[in-house]
């Protein structure tokens, strides 16, 4: 598989990329090596990773709490205070082994300790490996509101191993898929006709298909790294996808909703907006809708859990002056961004997602 250069730093695909994270890492003067995991990576993840990770670099391993729950601030501070008892100095560097939560926030302490240090992901879950590691996004949540304080910082390397994918569970796997379906909606037709067929899709190939997920985003990324203009169109799902996946994750009572399944629900219901004010056709809102949904289901929603999910809409970053944001499709594999979108539009498309 072709490696990705990108103009910050090299996406290295299989397993022959350790050796160059080993001549990486000797030749680089680091003092020392952090590597981040969480308990569920410890177990099932590091001890390969471990068994490929030739150096001289002394490490160190520092384990936290799985969980979107535990993306927080406190548990950066605490892995800032054990960086600094084991002797973490600016010529630190740090690697993350594991999904999306173990890099965002892996990434976020890198980039503030002692003002910044290097950091390298290998991402551990197809959601990290096709979204979360690539593109230089760090952060962490505040109160339920997702990744609210963070910083654009690049990664030094980003290896992307299929092997990791052994120890998912299906759930896991179809949450990464969203994503890889989003990246056809938004950039490529072809893609997103062959990956609405689950069924027919040859997982076989699965590296292949990450690695063309891979090039869209960095495309995106590429032609704006801040998040200004065009890099809003990965965010489609996000704005719905986010009110209610904050909303599950501070209530109690609700089963927690993986990013994915989040992602793929807010998807239908941007869809159904993107007929409404975009150019989407009916045929195609219907199409996106019954792909998602045979995939993913439907997530039950009471007319409270709508309400209130729309309370976390006022956080989104696409927001400005007050107004609701979203990224809409005119067709599938073209899309707009920075479309105002009103609450009552968004409650029909919910309401339409449920029937």
């Amino acid at each position: 598989m072709e490696n990705i250069k990108t103009e910050h730093y090299d996406i290295l695909f299989g397993q022959e990329a350790y050796g160059q994270l080993g001549t990486y890492l000797n030749n680089n003067g680091y003092s020392k090596l952090f590597i981040l995991t969480d308990s569920n990576c410890y177990e099932h993840c590091l001890p390969y990773f471990l068994s490929n990770l030739p150096t001289e670099v002394p490490f160190e391993i520092i384990e936290v709490e799985p969980g979107e729950e535990n993306k927080v601030l406190d548990t950066c501070a605490g892995v800032i205070q054990t960086m600094l008892e084991l002797g973490g100095d600016r010529k630190s560097i740090l690697i993350t082994v594991g999904g999306g939560v173990i890099t965002d926030m892996g990434g976020f302490i890198a980039s503030v300790f002692m003002r910044g240090i290097d950091f390298i992901n290998i991402p551990t879950t197809l959601l990290a490996m096709v979204d979360a590691s690539v593109g230089g996004k760090t952060g962490v949540d505040l109160n339920g509101i997702k990744n609210c304080i963070g910083v654009f910082a690049m990664p030094k390397m980003l290896i992307i191993d299929v092997n990791y994918l052994e120890t998912l569970e299906a759930r896991q796997i179809k949450a990464g898929y969203a994503e890889m379906l989003k990246h056809g909606l938004i950039f490529d037709a072809n893609y997103y006709n062959y990956l609405k067929d689950i069924a027919n899709v040859d997982f076989g190939d699965l590296q292949a298909l990450i690695h063309h997920s891979v090039v869209i985003k960095n495309t995106v990324v590429t032609q704006d790294p801040k998040e200004q203009g065009l890099r809003k169109i990965l965010n489609f799902g996000h704005t719905v996808g986010h009110a209610v996946e904050s909303y599950f994750l501070t209530n109690e009572s609700k089963q927690t909703l993986l990013h994915g399944e989040a992602v793929a629900l807010g998807m239908v219901v941007e869809a159904f907006i993107s007929k409404e004010l975009a150019q989407l056709s009916e045929q195609d809102y219907l199409n996106i809708k019954h792909a998602i949904q045979s995939i993913y289901g439907v997530v039950d929603l009471s007319e409270d859990d709508i309400l209130n999910s729309l309370e976390w809409l006022k956080f989104d970053k696409k927001n400005y002056s007050g107004n609701i944001r979203c990224v809409l499709l005119n067709k599938i594999g073209e899309s707009v961004y920075d479309i105002e979108v009103s609450k009552e539009l968004i409650i029909s498309g919910l309401n339409l997602y449920l029937n």
